[in-house]
């Protein structure tokens, strides 16, 4: 039956954590601990003051009460000043002191000690998030952790690691993956596994849109400040398009498919990147999950190209079409009809995922989405060192055998860098 709005939907905030809870039950760990005081006070310290960071804390703060931020982290002490300032219509939500603005590269380590902060948001460039989420687990905070969670299979099995120690210390740590929590996805992975489209036999996944930013080098820079500035084009800090962005539809194959992709091949290209961008202007890649089901994937960044960002997933009873942002889904049986659709708001997600984050931390029920936010981090990865290489990588080699680790040691705000390099399939090796 269709819906007709997403307020008009059938999926209540209870309901809606109900389902959610059943489709996600086996990528996510709930410890039975005492229940914590329900409107105990939960301080939040943000690391990476940007965009994407300073969306989430706006977020947290919108739909949770009882959380007050206190504590900020940037490469650029400025950052974490202006995110400040742009948070103060929150009010007494908002209280960082000058004191607790933290600049430079070992500026998170301030926030990550500091025993005042409860919560933890991860949202610097993707290379850094390993370990970062790491380290935030050892010291004992809860974590929201951006997407993707790693960039490398090293990172991959950092993220590993931080998962059993979290699951150890009975923490919550959620993923950015904001579309397991956004009401029409969660309806038509309910759909898809009570057989309305029959059994999956594959899908196709897209991320086609046009261009992304460039920041140009300035007078002065070393090598290691320009490339962290500009991280969306150096493949150890964004991992390319397919893992910073795309990676949401990479999840949602995942999640549809149950488990993860056995192989990969294909491959991609560039064309109008900047002369010294690493990344890629396209991937067309075929994933090999378990029971012969093939995902054909495709991700680019043209300007002035077709956009094309969904999903369809074929049975062999029909197609479920989910869609990104607010676009819905839907199922159409054989005959060509809508026999089930949906609509979903994708800012109702982003809030969702962190009231859900805060409601675990109260109710002492921890949720642990790392390695759910690993897994599908690594899909993308795989999916990159087969484009990159030209050959075909199986999931066993990449979790398990490649020694590939992109991060530079001893990393300083003055380091000198490799000059960057493009990949060039049969040229760039598999690692």
């Amino acid at each position: 039956m269709p819906i007709d709005s997403y307020t008009q939907t059938a999926v209540s905030r209870r309901s809606f954590t109900a389902a959610t809870a059943a489709v996600v039950s086996a990528t996510m760990v709930h410890s039975q601990l005492p229940a914590a005081e329900p409107l105990r006070e939960l301080r939040l310290g943000i690391i990476g003051c940007g965009g994407r960071g300073s969306g989430a804390v706006n977020d947290s703060l919108t739909i949770n009460e009882g959380v007050k931020l206190v504590a900020a982290a940037d490469l650029y002490a400025a950052k974490c000043d202006a995110l400040r300032k742009n948070l103060a219509h929150h009010g007494a939500k908002v209280a960082i002191a000058d004191a607790k603005l933290h600049g430079g590269l070992d500026g998170y380590k301030r926030v990550l000690d500091d025993p005042a902060v409860d919560l933890v948001l991860i949202a610097t460039s993707p290379g850094f998030r390993p370990a970062y989420l790491r380290e935030a687990v050892a010291a004992g905070k809860h974590v929201f952790a951006e997407k993707p969670g790693c960039v490398d299979p090293a990172g991959y099995r950092i993220c590993l690691e931080a998962h059993d120690d979290a699951v150890r210390k009975g923490l919550t740590v959620v993923a950015g993956t904001q579309y397991r929590r956004q009401v029409n996805y969660v309806g038509a992975i309910e759909q898809i596994r009570q057989g309305a489209i029959g059994d999956v036999i594959g899908a196709t996944a897209r991320y086609c849109s046009g261009g992304i930013w460039y920041r140009p080098r300035t007078k002065d820079m070393s090598d290691a400040e320009y490339q962290l500035n500009n991280w969306m084009h150096f493949i150890w800090l964004s991992g390319d398009q397919i893992a910073e962005q795309a990676v949401h539809n990479l999840d949602l194959m995942n999640w549809v498919m149950g488990e993860n992709p056995v192989a990969v091949f294909g491959g991609g290209g560039r064309f109008t990147r900047s002369g010294d961008s690493e990344m890629w202007d396209s991937m067309s890649l075929d994933y090999d999950y378990p029971g012969k089901r093939l995902v054909s994937f495709m991700c680019r960044q043209i300007p002035g190209a077709a956009s094309d960002i969904g999903n369809v997933i074929y049975g062999t009873k029909g197609q479920c079409h989910i869609g990104a942002s607010d676009a819905g889904s839907r199922i159409i049986d054989r005959a060509g009809n809508v026999a089930w659709e949906m609509k979903g708001s994708i800012a109702a997600a982003y809030k969702q995922e962190h009231k859900d984050l805060v409601d675990s931390i109260r109710t002492g029920q921890p949720i642990v989405e790392i390695k759910q936010l690993a897994d599908s981090s690594m899909v993308a990865v795989m999916g990159r060192m087969a484009a990159y290489t030209g050959q075909k990588v199986t999931w066993t080699f990449a979790t398990e055998e490649s020694k590939l680790d992109l991060f530079p040691k001893h990393l300083t705000w003055d380091s000198a860098l490799p000059k960057p390099e493009f990949a060039i399939p049969g040229k760039t090796k598999l690692a």
